[in-house]
């Protein structure tokens, strides 16, 4: 039973935590390019550079969203580990 509740708060934790992942925000530009990306990994805003052409604005889209989901997995992986949840 004791177990249960433990686990209950730790649930409740990760709860928490994931609300707190939707908050965070990582921007990343390249060639005038901008991605933000939130910490569901959805992308919430796109600006593109009218200056490249349609294959340059797409490599350089392509790079930002790459980099802009590794970057926000990274900070994620860095508040999970700080937080002290262990399973």
């Amino acid at each position: 039973m004791l177990d249960a509740f433990k686990n209950l708060g730790k649930l409740n934790e990760l709860k928490k935590m994931q609300d707190e992942f939707k908050k965070e925000r990582m921007t990343i530009e390249k060639r005038g390019v901008v991605v933000t990306m939130n910490g569901n990994f959805g992308v919430d805003e796109i600006k593109l550079n009218p200056e490249l052409g349609i294959e340059d604005q797409q490599s350089a889209l392509k790079e930002v969203i790459n980099e802009a989901r590794e970057e926000i997995q990274k900070t994620l992986a860095k508040k999970m580990m700080a937080s002290g949840i262990g399973f």
